[in-house]
């Protein structure tokens, strides 16, 4: 689909796939976590799944390595079903922006309250090293895209929603604060969303920088706008994969990606499991 054309129904997809999870018998979700590239980790126990992410959607997914595409119900605490979605849907894939957003909304009419996010990212500040996690604290959407251009059914939110606290002040001061309990290196930054799937240029590295961007992906930004348009906290946590164009003489290649997204796991988790344990998260 084009990216200026949304389907004539908006709705009635949305509340199939809401219907489909409830033909599952599956507890209602209060929190979704989204994977990014390599970043699928151990966050609890699994009491549902794992589901083909295209179970719920009205149109195929399309491969990409380090996405699987895959959706649990986890519980990390006994009150707090988590719907976690291993990967995520790029616009780099071919989906339009409505596309690309459709499980966030999904989880939104499914009752979450709370949306995680994380992301592998190239590092635009030379004190970046891969592996380092960078707290969201706002974006720059570069993609070209939005997914609400067009006519949103007034019951999602408002025509013209605030980006303030895009990412949820509390939610984050939670984060900070967990990070320094459990030893985890955390820094806060804004994140540069750009539509991929070429990595940047030397001299968009430096535009970014220039417009205040501290880490660079693919991602996020337009799942971001979509959570917030439905009254949904967010909170984005980046993982430093490389740096970016211009800044190493060292190629970008998604396997390194991928493989510095491994050896970032293990602080993902301390943080995420905590967060997810966590009294104040509602």
């Amino acid at each position: 689909m084009l990216d200026d054309q949304l389907p004539e129904d908006l709705v009635t997809p949305l509340k199939e796939a809401v219907d489909r999870w409830n033909g599952l018998g599956w507890e209602r979700p209060r929190v979704a976590v989204v994977s990014g590239s390599g970043l699928a980790v151990d966050l609890g126990e699994r009491i549902h799944g794992p589901v083909s992410l295209e179970y719920f959607l009205p149109f195929s997914c399309h491969p990409v390595e380090g996405h699987p595409h895959e959706v649990d119900v986890l519980l990390p605490r006994p009150d707090l079903p988590v719907l976690y979605y291993r990967g995520r849907l790029h616009s780099y894939q071919g989906y339009n922006a409505y596309e690309t957003v459709f499980p966030i909304r999904f989880a939104a009419l499914l009752g979450v309250q709370v949306l995680i996010l994380t992301n592998a990212t190239g590092g635009l500040r030379p004190e970046h090293k891969p592996g380092d996690l960078v707290l969201l604290g706002d974006h720059l959407n570069l993609t070209g895209l939005n997914p609400l251009r067009g006519q949103m059914p007034a019951e999602w939110g408002p025509r013209f929603p605030d980006m303030t606290n895009a990412y949820d002040p509390a939610l984050r001061k939670l984060a900070h604060r967990l990070a320094a309990e459990h030893g985890v290196p955390l820094t806060d930054g804004v994140y540069a969303g750009l539509a991929g799937p070429c990595y940047e240029t030397p001299a968009e590295v430096r535009m970014l920088q220039a417009l205040g961007g501290d880490v660079a992906g693919m991602s996020t930004v337009l799942e971001v706008i979509a959570a917030r348009h439905m009254g949904v906290r967010c909170l984005g946590l980046s993982m430093v994969s490389n740096p970016a164009a211009g800044m190493s003489d060292e190629p970008i290649v998604h396997d390194d990606v991928l493989a510095a997204g491994a050896r970032a796991a293990g602080n993902v988790q301390k943080l995420l499991g905590a967060l997810l344990r966590h009294p104040d998260l509602l």
